[in-house]
């Protein structure tokens, strides 16, 4: 009888092609706070293990606009970690925008984001309640930056759901979907 063994390690892989590769670089060493572990011409690797990562950057000058991506995510343990990697973030000189008590992809969820120089955006999120009903109408676009609707338009009209406001440190204004406004630690 043949038994299957398990696979001994799993590290999902992740190749974007960027505009500029030192500006990219520049990017990710903040943003992930790791030096690459291979820079060659137009092209670089991050090899993470905390999360378990290969992300490959491939420079592609004529790249027009953005493709088909959403956005990436890298899923935390608690508000406290996404806090953490927020400050992290921010003290990397990274602009931020939070989204806090978010509902998405029919989870609840705290989560802050940046966005790469070809504007690739990642979050990173804590699912605070998850497997949500759907609702009689149906949802924006969900899980992207741009979902929560942050604009001035979005920011003055306050039937929006979720609205977040991006900074560089300092305290971030979020916006509920009670139209409050509160301050969430920075």
């Amino acid at each position: 009888m043949e038994t299957k063994s398990a696979v001994k390690a799993w590290k999902a892989h992740l190749s974007i092609n960027v505009r500029n590769l030192e500006s990219s670089l520049d990017f990710y060493r903040r943003m992930l706070g790791v030096e690459p572990s291979k820079v060659r011409a137009g092209y670089a690797k991050f090899d993470l293990q905390n999360p378990p990562l290969n992300l490959a950057l491939n420079e592609v000058p004529q790249l027009a606009g953005a493709g088909a991506l959403s956005h990436m995510g890298i899923q935390v343990a608690s508000t406290d970690d996404v806090f953490k990697v927020r400050q992290r973030w921010a003290e990397a000189g990274l602009v931020t925008r939070d989204e806090m008590d978010t509902n998405c992809c029919y989870a609840n969820q705290n989560k802050t984001w940046v966005r790469d120089p070809d504007g690739n955006e990642w979050e990173v999120f804590v699912v605070l309640r998850d497997h949500l009903p759907e609702q009689a109408k149906a949802p924006e676009p969900c899980c992207a930056p741009s979902a929560c609707g942050c604009s001035t338009q979005a920011s003055e009209d306050r039937s929006v759901a979720s609205c977040c406001v991006m900074k560089e440190g300092g305290v971030a204004q979020v916006e509920t979907h009670s139209s409050e406004r509160r301050l969430e630690p920075a």
